[in-house]
């Protein structure tokens, strides 16, 4: 465990409090690994994969040996658990991708997530079918861009083991949490999409542990070009940018229950914010376009005899009664009785 450290001066004060947790978190930093042995196209991958991932990508040009799969690494007699802890520690970074390859498993892309300093889960996939970004011609992103990402198929809501790698990827190139996006700043989009799903493979009870071999997984990244339509809403089309793969699924781990319900744990929410129509819906209540939070209030049946009125005095009973005992009617020209009708004060 790193020994806590107390900052000296300012500078490194402010360097402190950049890295305390946050409401709305900066876009997390992924540290790029490579193992003991890379081979030409795990190289490509993970130099194409971190040109995605600019400016928040940290590249190790150095060789590591590492297993984050294994508990103990026996060469060196440390626990690679504990290097990514501190790498993560040093670098402010939360992801991790780790390339290494062998003759039992050949180009070897590790996942690696961590929160509070410590290993989350681990998502371990075999690549295939590679095509490299500058074997494609045509025009690139712009690095820092936030991308679209499409997931073009059921299992990753219902099978564990894909939505487990949805939220990795999204993790990874998700970037910054943005309220609004402008239209041109789309100009990458990321597509993954399954093989043809085996009849064995039940959706509805998926399991983690079943026999059923795992469709592979089909990464394409896109460039977006919006072209005149008659209309305010451009029309959109998509031209390959690459880098392009398949990934085959190996191992994985599953987080921690404790620590997973840490960091799925929300701040509470300002009013502002309740205002606004975030956080939990009420019943009854609804945002209109304005922006106004409006409501909806259902009573009971009233009685409306008991509904208490102004008091007026010509509004009393028998007002009226007591001219009728004094006499006071009249019959006019007609022959018609009218009633002499005393002025209230």
């Amino acid at each position: 465990m790193l020994r806590t450290v107390k900052p000296k001066n300012a500078r490194s004060k402010r360097a402190l409090e950049a890295r305390e947790p946050k409401e709305v978190e900066d876009p997390r930093i992924a540290i790029f690994v490579k193992g003991t042995k890379t081979g030409e196209v795990l190289n490509g991958v993970m130099k194409d994969m971190m040109a995605l991932k600019r400016p928040d990508a940290i590249s190790f040009s150095k060789k590591n040996v590492i297993h984050p799969l294994d508990a103990q690494n026996t060469a060196s007699g440390s626990s690679s658990t504990s290097s990514l802890e501190f790498w993560s520690s040093k670098n402010d970074a939360s992801m991790f991708v780790i390339g290494q390859t062998s003759k039992k498993r050949p180009n070897d892309l590790t996942f690696v997530r961590m929160y509070d300093g410590k290993v989350l889960d681990i998502v371990e996939a075999g690549v295939e079918n590679y095509i490299s970004m500058e074997s494609i011609p045509g025009p690139k992103s712009t690095s820092g861009h936030k991308p679209l990402m499409h997931f073009a198929s059921e299992l990753f809501d219902t099978h564990p083991r894909f939505i487990q790698l949805k939220s990795m990827l999204m993790s990874l190139f998700n970037g910054e949490v943005v309220e609004s996006i402008y239209l041109k700043g789309l100009e990458h989009v990321i597509s993954v999409s399954l093989a043809p799903t085996p009849a064995t493979l039940n959706t509805a009870s998926a399991s983690t542990e079943s026999s059923t071999p795992l469709p592979k997984v089909h990464i394409r990244t896109y460039t977006t070009r919006l072209l005149a339509s008659g209309s305010r809403i451009p029309r959109v089309e998509l031209a390959p940018m690459g880098p392009s793969m398949d990934l085959v699924l190996r191992r994985h781990t599953n987080p921690d229950p404790e620590l997973l319900k840490q960091a799925m744990k929300r701040p509470k929410l300002k009013k502002t914010d309740i205002e606004k129509g975030l956080g939990k819906r009420k019943k009854n209540t609804d945002v209109d376009e304005m922006g106004d939070l409006r409501g909806r209030v259902h009573v009971g049946k009233q009685d409306l005899s008991k509904l208490q009125t102004r008091k007026m005095k010509g509004l009393k009973a028998g007002a009226f009664e007591d001219d009728d005992e004094d006499g006071s009617d009249y019959e006019d020209s007609d022959g018609d009785i009218s009633m002499k009708r005393q002025k209230l004060s």
